[in-house]
């Protein structure tokens, strides 16, 4: 089991380095992310190869980590080709001034490392030997397809609204985005809310399993997510966003509240 994590953690390391070349070679720091979505599902995939768990297991974790990261991928790398600079890079970039490069490296071999927690998890949930499905197996899948389902419709909710005027100087409110302020992120998390209940048995190593969702929740809601994206929408939307932060939750989705509410 330890040479196939440590072959994973280095896979992730080699592939968030073909990013940062990659970025260096366009310019356009989207691609770090489309690169960093293909290389938890490339690193998915050899996890399930080298697994050892039930064999129908191991099918249903592979083919939901291929279709979340070809849905992802694909998404981000048109949105990518199509657009301009993500403004969370551009601004760190700027930060750093001339160590960009060097920094940007570094900053990228932590998204491998978080990658790695990602894969990890698929590698234990296609360990685990239990015949499937379980119980908890049933509602893994569930939770895992609701999860995508609702990420994709997010996602192209936003994509609808981007291309209306009230693009340029509004805020989305539309679907589920009247609901939670970033429905895409709290998606994101619940779909790795799902591996856990594949992986956990009665090893004690299965458990490592939850560092996955513990994880996502951590740099979704207060580091590399929420904070950096509302930082930015607030000096370009100013108090049309502030007014959302006040009527719509930040991540859970919730009731919509009006604003003349006490």
């Amino acid at each position: 089991m330890m040479s196939v994590v440590v072959a994973l953690a280095v896979l992730m390391s080699v592939l968030m380095a073909a990013a940062w070349a990659l970025q260096r070679l366009t310019g356009s720091s989207g691609w770090i992310d489309t690169v960093w979505s293909a290389s938890v599902g490339l690193g998915g995939i050899v996890a399930v190869l080298f697994s050892d768990g039930d064999a129908w297991r191991r099918g249903a974790a592979v083919f939901l980590v291929i279709v979340w990261s070809l849905r992802l991928a694909g998404h981000i790398g048109l949105r990518t080709r199509g657009g301009g600079e993500d403004p969370r890079y551009a601004k760190l970039i700027e930060q750093w001034g001339s160590n960009a490069s060097l920094r940007l490296f570094g900053f990228l071999q932590i998204q491998a490392i978080a990658a790695f927690v990602l894969v990890l998890a698929v590698y234990l949930a296609a360990s685990n030997p239990q015949a499937f499905p379980r119980f908890t197996d049933l509602i893994a899948l569930f939770v895992a397809a609701g999860a995508l389902v609702g990420e994709a419709i997010s996602d192209a909710q936003l994509s609808r609204f981007r291309k209306t005027p009230a693009a340029k100087s509004g805020v989305c409110e539309m679907g589920l985005w009247r609901y939670s302020r970033h429905p895409n992120y709290f998606f994101e998390w619940l779909f790795w809310c799902g591996f856990p209940l594949l992986a956990i048995h009665a090893q004690p190593w299965s458990w490592m399993s939850l560092a996955a969702p513990v994880m996502m929740y951590w740099l979704l809601v207060h580091v590399s997510g929420i904070p950096p994206l509302e930082e930015h929408m607030l000096k370009s939307r100013g108090e049309k966003f502030r007014a959302l932060q006040n009527r719509v939750n930040a991540f859970f989705p919730g009731p919509h509240k009006n604003e003349d509410m006490p």
